[in-house]
């Protein structure tokens, strides 16, 4: 008796499964090409405004002396990183001012949102000091380094507060208003199965501000860089600041870029890390549609 054909007993292909894979891998085809296209003409474009920069400079259309050249700004980091700076090793520079930031930004972020879930939550703690948190947030920053650095001294202490400052508002804000975005319709339906208030405010609230609260995040790191380094720059004895005061002191227009060209690479790896953190904490966020024809 013959026997059936191998193809014959095989089970059916379904065509709904089929044309779903050949659209995710489709999908994931166009995303990458996407990503190769974007970081090619970010290069592209780096490249053509250092080469204009530097043509600029060769041909004369901009003075190299109060604007400086990338050639110059490269070999000025080059020579910090071999030889030092006036302060001394570059790295320590860029560890005091790091670690300025990274503490300012930590203990600024852990008030902002601290004060600003239990301001959101409490409308009537919220009315008594909303006056003071606006009359403080009027005050120039520059203004309070001046005061940290009189009170404080040169120190770490002294940066370290003004970043705390700069970071606070930017947490505080968004950790306000993504409290007082929470759905209400979850609320009330936590509140109906019996739910505590510190319940409703860990399992309810923080996780509907979280995307608020992660938002601000990317930002207030530059803030507190940008605090770490004012500090720096009104007095100090080391730290990327310093090296800003410096140069223009000496009328070094490569030390200024050079300087920051390194805070720069610093905020960016920050941003990196924050990212990496954010997409750990919020995995339920669903994942960006590719659009058609990107």
């Amino acid at each position: 008796m013959p026997t059936a054909s191998p193809l014959l007993t095989s089970a059916p292909v379904n065509p709904a499964a089929f044309s779903l894979a050949a659209l995710e891998r489709k999908a994931l085809a166009a995303q990458q090409r996407r990503s190769k296209l974007v970081i090619t003409l970010r290069f592209l474009i780096l490249f053509l405004a250092l080469g204009s920069w530097e043509g600029a400079t060769a041909t004369g259309l901009i003075d190299p002396f109060f604007f400086g050249r990338p050639s110059g700004v490269a070999l000025q980091i080059w020579e910090w990183m071999t030889e030092g700076t006036s302060q001394g090793s570059l790295w320590v520079q860029i560890g005091v001012t790091l670690e300025e930031t990274v503490l300012g930004f930590l203990i600024g972020s852990a008030l902002g949102i601290v004060c600003g879930i239990a301001l959101g939550r409490n409308r009537f703690l919220a009315d008594v000091f909303s006056i003071y948190i606006k009359i403080a947030n009027s005050i120039p920053r520059v203004v309070l380094g001046s005061i940290f650095i009189i009170s404080l001294g040169l120190g770490m202490a002294s940066k370290v507060a003004l970043a705390v400052v700069m970071v606070f508002f930017v947490v505080f804000a968004n950790a306000f208003q993504g409290v007082r975005e929470a759905d209400r319709a979850m609320i009330a339906n936590a509140q109906i199965l019996g739910a505590s208030p510190w319940q409703l405010t860990t399992s309810v609230v923080i996780p509907s501000a979280m995307s608020w609260i992660l938002a601000s995040l990317h930002v207030s790191f530059g803030f507190a860089l940008v605090g770490a380094v004012v500090g720096e720059f009104l007095g100090s004895k080391q730290g990327i600041g310093l090296l800003i005061s410096t140069a223009q002191g000496a009328f070094n227009a490569n030390g200024v870029f050079a300087a920051m060209i390194i805070l720069a690479v610093m905020a960016l790896l920050a941003e990196s890390l924050i990212t990496l953190i954010e997409n750990r904490l919020v995995r339920w966020k669903p994942g960006q549609v590719i659009e058609a024809g990107a």
